[in-house]
C-alpha cells in the first residue's frame, strides 16, 4: 500500500476534497464534508484483484458501431414472487446492480431471504450482519429451505467476489453494503469512501460477469439512504421497502429503474411465516364496517398499471382554538388546503373555521390526483354528517375554479369497480369520450362541476 493520506468527502454527493470546505463545491450543501483516511493502490496491487476477467486472458470490451450491435432480447431472471417481478418490470435483469432501502426492521433482509429460498437457481446470500445460525433460525420461519441457497458470513469484499467466481452463482444478495469494507480503503465500514468502493466493485463485477447483485442499504433519520447519493447513480434500480410498525402491510416501490417503470408498487403482508404478497390490494385496503358512517369515500386510483380502491377518511370539527388544524396522512397537505379552499369559494363551505384531518385507510400513500374527488366528497360528508353509501366510488381530479376534470386510463378504474361489486362510479364528464357505459355492470354518473356532486349525495 502506498503512502495514507487524509481526504474530505462530501456526505451528500460523495465529493472529495484535500482540505474541509463549508460548501460542498458540486452539490452546493453546507457543513456536508467529513474527514476520512483513505489508502491509495499501487498498480501492482491493482492487479491482484483476482476475479477482474483480465486475469482470465481476456482482451475486454472493444469499441463497436451501433449499427453493427445485435439487439438481441434479453432474458429476464423471474423469480416466484410476482409483486417483485412486477416492481422490477418482470424480473432481474443479468448484470444489473439493485439497491433496496428501508427503515430498521422493516423486512428487507426477509424479503431477500424468502426470494433466496424460492428461486430454484444457485444464489449466494452474504451477510455482514447475521451469523449462520441467526440465518438458519430465520430460514427454518419462512419455511421451504432450498439446497442452492450459499450462506457467506463476511465483509471483506474481495473474500466475497473470490467466492462469488467460485461458486458462479445467478443471483448475489449482499445485506447490507454498509459493513462491506474494501481492503484497498483504510477507513471504517460505512464510511463514504468504504461505501463508494464497495459499491463500485461490486457493479464492476456485475457487469463483466452479468450476475446481477441485489444490496440492501441503511437508511437515515429523513428516510434516505445512507451513504453518499453516488451509491444511487451507481446501482440501476433503486427499490424503496416501507411500512409502518403499527401494520402489517409493506410497500416495495422503485424509485430508480433503467430497465422499467418507476410507477409500479408491490404490496406484501406481514405474517408468521415471512411476508405473503397481496395480489388484490382493493380488499386489503377497504376497512369493513357493518354500517354506514360519514366522513368516508371510496377512490378508484391506479398505481403503476394496478388499478385498486382505497378509502379515504376525513374529519371536520368545528375548531377549539384561533386557528384551525391541518392535518393529512398518505396525502398531500398543500393540496388538501387547495379543495379546501375550492370547497369553500365554489360551494359556500365554511371550512376556514373548522379543524379538518385526513387519512388513507391502510398505511399507503397516493398521489393519484384521481383521488380528489373522493376526498371532496368524504369532506363534505363529515361535515354535514351525511354517509356516503358504501357501494359508491369515485375518480376524478378537481381543478382551482371547481370543474371536475378528465383522469387517465377510467376504463380501468372502473373495470376495478364494477368488480368488487360496486353499484356506481362517479366520474368527470370529459372521461365519457368514446366511453360505452353499456358494456359495464355498473353506474357511471358523470358530472362537470363540484357543486353538481354536491346536490347528487347530499342535497
Amino acid at each position: 500500500m502506498s503512502k495514507v493520506k487524509t481526504v474530505f468527502f462530501c456526505s451528500n454527493c460523495g465529493a472529495s476534497s484535500p482540505k474541509w470546505i463549508g460548501k460542498c463545491h458540486a452539490c452546493g450543501e453546507w457543513n456536508t464534508y467529513v474527514e476520512e483516511v483513505v489508502g491509495r493502490e499501487t498498480a501492482e496491487e491493482e492487479k491482484k484483484r483476482s476475479w477482474r476477467p483480465d486475469q482470465r486472458g481476456n482482451a475486454g470490451p472493444q469499441p463497436v458501431a451501433i449499427p453493427e450491435i445485435k439487439a438481441g432480447q434479453v432474458i429476464r431472471l423471474t423469480t416466484p414472487n410476482e409483486e417483485f417481478n412486477r416492481v422490477l418490470g418482470g424480473g432481474i435483469v443479468p448484470g444489473s446492480l439493485i439497491l433496496m432501502g428501508g427503515q430498521p426492521g422493516i423486512g428487507k433482509s426477509t424479503l431477500l431471504l424468502q426470494l433466496a429460498l424460492q428461486i430454484p437457481a444457485k444464489i449466494l446470500y452474504v451477510s455482514g450482519e447475521e451469523s449462520e445460525d441467526q440465518l438458519k433460525m430465520r430460514a427454518d420461519r419462512i419455511g421451504n429451505p432450498s439446497p442452492n441457497c450459499y450462506i457467506l458470513t463476511e465483509t471483506n469484499t474481495s473474500k466475497i467476489l473470490q467466492h462469488a467466481q467460485n461458486l458462479d452463482p445467478q443471483l448475489i444478495v449482499i445485506d447490507s453494503i454498509q459493513t462491506l469494507s474494501s481492503p484497498h480503503i483504510e477507513s471504517m465500514p460505512g464510511s463514504i469512501s468504504q461505501v463508494r468502493e464497495c459499491a463500485g466493485e461490486l457493479q464492476r463485477f456485475a457487469k463483466e460477469t452479468n450476475v446481477p447483485v441485489v444490496i440492501i442499504g441503511h437508511i437515515t433519520k429523513d428516510g434516505s439512504i445512507a451513504g453518499p447519493k453516488l451509491l444511487e447513480h451507481i446501482v440501476d434500480t433503486v427499490l424503496q421497502f416501507e411500512g409502518d410498525q403499527h401494520y402489517t402491510y409493506r410497500i416495495l416501490r422503485t424509485l430508480k429503474n433503467r430497465f422499467g417503470s418507476t410507477d409500479e408498487m408491490g404490496i406484501y403482508e406481514m405474517v408468521t411465516g415471512g411476508l405473503r404478497e397481496v395480489s388484490n390490494p382493493s380488499e386489503l385496503l377497504l376497512s369493513q364496517k357493518e354500517e354506514e358512517l360519514s366522513g368516508s369515500a371510496i377512490a378508484a386510483t391506479i398505481e403503476g398499471m394496478r388499478p385498486m380502491l382505497i378509502e379515504t377518511q376525513a374529519l371536520v370539527s368545528k375548531a377549539v382554538y384561533g386557528t384551525p388544524q391541518r392535518s393529512a396522512t398518505g396525502f398531500d397537505l398543500r393540496r388538501l388546503g387547495m379543495l379546501l379552499a375550492v370547497l369553500e369559494k365554489r360551494c359556500g363551505f365554511p371550512l376556514g373555521a373548522h379543524d379538518v384531518f385526513l387519512n388513507i385507510a391502510g398505511g399507503i400513500r397516493v398521489d393519484d390526483p384521481a383521488i380528489d374527488l373522493a376526498i371532496v366528497a368524504a369532506l363534505i360528508s363529515s361535515f354535514d354528517d351525511v354517509a356516503v353509501p358504501s357501494k359508491y366510488c369515485f375518480a376524478g381530479e378537481v381543478g382551482l375554479s371547481g370543474e371536475v376534470r378528465a383522469v387517465n386510463r377510467i376504463e380501468q378504474r372502473i373495470q376495478e369497480a364494477a368488480r368488487l361489486g360496486f353499484q356506481k362510479i362517479f366520474i368527470s364528464k370529459y372521461n365519457t369520450k368514446g366511453l360505452d357505459q353499456a358494456r359495464y355492470n355498473i353506474e357511471i354518473r358523470t358530472f362537470a362541476r363540484v357543486e353538481e356532486l354536491y346536490t347528487e349525495l347530499f342535497a
